[in-house]
């Protein structure tokens, strides 16, 4: 097989990265995708790497035992960076045996509401940064607002020092994405899947194996990198709609066109301008205001009979119209089996963001509520154990 697709070394932190580094695993194995060379999960929770299926044992870490006895920080995630900070060496010596020589990227995976992501994963990132070359994404986890002040103010925190320590974060909230009447466990799982139901076909454009359908404009791991560089924050669209998939035919029949025979060019087209359109104005990982951003990438994945290089350029322009950007690449993927196709669109460097103000304002408060809290609490024990002198402490 030749690899044009993102090549990864996965890193999930917490109880929320290392569910989604499972569900990365899961995912190649369902579709032999192949984007994950190497993974492990690290955490301080002893419980939380015993809910992880696909990952071999070896390969969960877990650290901070003389300081938590495997029993987690309870969101306390100044208390997760120091422990990430002090088990460095174990944690880097678990990415000793990934090959790194195979990679294109480090990707390191954090819910950032938690104790142990939120705080760990900074400092991991730094790390990484500090011994390769390759580049180190970050893959964050905004909690939803109902899920308290504390897991509010740890994202907000966390956001601030995450994206300075990765060249690039790509942003998930939960948020946007929670339906209701689920169960927090359903509700997180159903999330999983699609976080990595879009970012698995993002990292997997431009697979070619021997025989397969070959695009006409490739997508490979350099225009995700060039996609994703200047760090700042990123989001992800996608969108897919159904078509009937025609039986693939031999060598001499695809090289004659016979693939195309019934598919109407235009109706192609203007499938895929639909497809672009509700990928990137739809329910985006993170909601934003496209214009205004940076660098967008826009793959469009399907049956190579109902892909065509127009309907591609005239995705690629409407994206380059509607986000203001001059540096909007395109290409399609081929890829069969699915019965669907797909738009998926990276918009890199966002820069209107409602969701990350009112993240940022909503912790602003959470913390001087905090302060206040703690200085009353203080006073009131105070005025409880005043006995105005009367009594005397044993020592």
């Amino acid at each position: 097989m030749w690899c044009a697709f993102m090549k990864l070394a996965l890193i999930g932190v917490g109880q929320a990265g290392g569910k989604v580094v499972d569900e990365f695993l899961h995912y190649d194995a369902q579709t032999g995708a192949d984007i994950v060379r190497g993974a492990i999960a690290v955490n301080t929770a002893k419980a939380d790497l015993k809910g992880i299926n696909n990952l071999p044992t070896d390969r969960r870490i877990l650290i901070g035992q003389s300081r938590v006895k495997g029993h987690g920080v309870g969101a306390d995630n100044e208390l997760g960076a120091e422990i990430a900070e002090e088990d460095l060496d174990e944690i880097q010596g678990a990415l000793d045996s990934v090959p790194v020589h195979e990679i294109d990227a480090f990707l390191v995976v954090a819910g950032l509401g938690g104790g142990t992501g939120s705080g760990g994963a900074p400092v991991i990132a730094k790390n990484l940064k500090r011994i390769y070359t390759e580049p180190v994404y970050g893959l964050g986890i905004l909690p939803g607002s109902d899920e308290g002040g504390i897991y509010t103010l740890n994202a907000a925190r966390s956001l601030k020092t995450f994206v300075d320590e990765v060249d690039n974060l790509m942003l998930f909230d939960n948020d946007a994405w929670r339906s209701s009447g689920e169960s927090v466990e359903q509700g997180f799982d159903a999330i999983n899947e699609e976080l990595v139901q879009r970012f698995g076909v993002l990292f997997s454009a431009g697979e070619i194996t021997e025989g397969s359908d070959v695009a006409e404009s490739v997508v490979d791991s350099s225009e995700i990198i060039n996609t994703l560089k200047g760090g700042g924050i990123s989001t992800l669209g996608y969108a897919d709609v159904e078509v009937e998939e025609a039986e693939r035919g031999g060598l001499l029949s695809r090289l004659r066109g016979d693939s195309n025979d019934g598919i109407d060019s235009t109706e192609a087209t203007n499938r895929i301008t639909s497809l672009v359109r509700k990928a990137t104005l739809g329910r985006l990982t993170l909601p934003c205001e496209v214009n205004g951003t940076e660098r967008a990438l826009l793959v469009i994945a399907g049956p190579p009979e109902y892909l065509n290089r127009k309907g591609v350029e005239h995705g690629r322009k409407w994206l380059e119209d509607q986000t203001g950007s001059m540096e909007v690449r395109g290409g399609d993927y081929p890829r069969r089996g699915e019965g669907t196709v797909a738009a998926l669109v990276l918009l890199g460097g966002i820069t209107n963001v409602p969701r990350v103000k009112e993240l940022q304002q909503v912790a602003i408060e959470a913390q001087q509520n905090r302060g206040e809290i703690t200085d009353e609490s203080a006073d009131r024990f105070a005025d409880l154990m005043d006995s105005d002198g009367e009594l005397e402490s044993l020592f």
